[in-house]
């Protein structure tokens, strides 16, 4: 298992057509917005064709996520998917032009140093994008959750306190019904 943060690209990209793949495990290093239970498991392929770098693999994992209704927080397994292109410029090594191929730049944060990816930028990326958007716990949105419950309740007639002024006012604003004549 590897669990270095720079995984050595060079050989693939400069014989285009060659694979490796690295069974990666990671924790991903310090991440405000990340807590791991465990490591983050899997394998990484890599294969170069000339003008891409393909990287492919699964992974897994155990994540902390609160939960959407409650706010409590909440042991999540995460498994998710790695399928990325990157562009390759310059002439592959094998081809003897007194050239070499690198991995272009093409990301608004750094995934590569020189030919060597960040594997924890990487994973930690496709991690996040794969978080439950709303976590819930055992009892879920209709369950009746003992700590939701404990929470105090802002509800209203009219649902936030801050819409219940918005209602008076449209009340107000309403044409009186003329009476009967």
């Amino acid at each position: 298992m590897r669990s270095s943060d720079l995984l050595d690209l060079n050989e693939v990209l400069q014989h285009p057509g060659k694979k490796i793949a690295v069974e990666i495990q990671s924790d991903l290093g310090k991440d405000a917005d990340l807590e791991l239970m465990e490591p983050v498991e899997g394998c990484l392929e890599a294969v170069s064709t000339g003008n891409l770098l393909l990287l492919k693999g699964s992974f897994r994992g155990v994540a902390v996520c609160e939960c959407a209704r409650c706010g409590e927080p909440l042991e999540t397994p995460i498994e998710f998917e790695v399928d990325e292109q990157f562009p390759v410029e310059g002439v592959a090594a094998c081809y003897g032009m007194n050239d070499f191929a690198r991995v272009v730049p093409d990301e608004p944060f750094e995934l590569f140093h020189e030919n060597s990816l960040m594997v924890d930028s990487l994973l930690r990326q496709d991690l996040m994008i794969s978080l439950p958007m709303q976590p819930l716990c055992q009892y879920g949105w209709d369950g009746q959750c003992p700590r939701a419950l404990k929470k105090p309740s802002n509800d209203n007639e009219h649902g936030r306190p801050e819409f219940q002024k918005l209602a008076t006012i449209q009340e107000a604003g309403k044409p009186k019904k003329d009476l009967p004549k």
